[in-house]
């Protein structure tokens, strides 16, 4: 059998023998434990597809029409660079970012994924991404007789993962047991200083959830706000303007 690795026999690990003559095993240098350990931690993470290879670098500020957008963006572009840099202390406090804007399409999610990729990517840390809806939906399927996901389980999944992102968070109209669930989630990472991500349509204080939640979020993240502008309806343009220069026969 012809190995890709001759040293680990492509099993990530390698043997060797000591100064004391011993014989232990370390991770490969082939580095095949290591990228096994990332995929398990990006499935795991369950980012949407369709933003699975973004990062930070990759978020384009000047697609941005108004000036004071593009200015809003670099601010909030610096804002995470600091954040990420000094990641191991954010961790330390527990200190997330919520990142609202009332235009849907202003890069909020794109921002957060890029994010979540990148604290995976540098720091190894669990990451779980979810919208609350997404949440809410997967806590009543729970308590489906047949289910094989308890309310419990799934609970403590998101209570307990390091980087929890809640994308679209205050979209949906608060009852007294999703208050109570959501109170659950936010106040069990709280006090256990474990980061959360928001993305929300709107400002915390407008939100309708009660200051059980909102005053948890305040104290352990730092607002971002983005532009009231729609990329989503910048890039169809640009798109748009590009099909049009492609059939007049020029080149996009």
């Amino acid at each position: 059998m012809v190995y890709k690795c001759p040293v680990c026999r492509d099993t990530g690990i390698e043997l060797y023998i000591a100064d004391d003559g011993h014989e232990y095993a370390r991770n490969c240098k082939c580095g095949l434990w290591q990228r096994e350990r990332m995929n398990r931690m990006l499935s795991f993470a369950d980012i949407p597809e369709a933003f699975a290879g973004l990062r930070l670098d990759s978020f384009d500020t000047s697609i941005y029409d108004m000036a004071n957008s593009r200015k809003i963006a670099d601010m909030n572009m610096q804002i995470a660079n600091y954040w990420l840099d000094d990641f191991e202390k954010m961790k330390d406090r527990g200190m997330g970012l919520y990142m609202y804007s009332a235009v849907k399409g202003s890069g909020k999610t794109r921002f957060a994924v890029s994010l979540a990729n990148e604290v995976i990517e540098r720091y190894a840390v669990g990451v779980k991404f979810a919208t609350s809806v997404q949440i809410l939906n997967e806590i009543k399927a729970s308590w489906n007789s047949d289910s094989q996901m308890t309310e419990h389980r799934l609970l403590d999944e998101l209570t307990e993962v390091d980087v929890l992102v809640i994308d679209d968070f205050g979209i949906e109209v608060p009852k007294d047991w999703s208050m109570e669930r959501f109170y659950q989630i936010v106040n069990s990472r709280y006090i256990h200083k474990k980061i959360t991500i928001y993305t929300s349509n709107s400002a915390l204080e407008d939100l309708l959830y009660d200051d059980r939640i909102t005053n948890r979020i305040e104290e352990n993240t730092y607002q971002l706000r983005f532009p009231s502008e729609s990329v989503r309806k910048l890039l169809r343009e640009r798109h748009q303007a590009e099909l049009v220069k492609m059939m007049k026969g020029g080149v996009a």
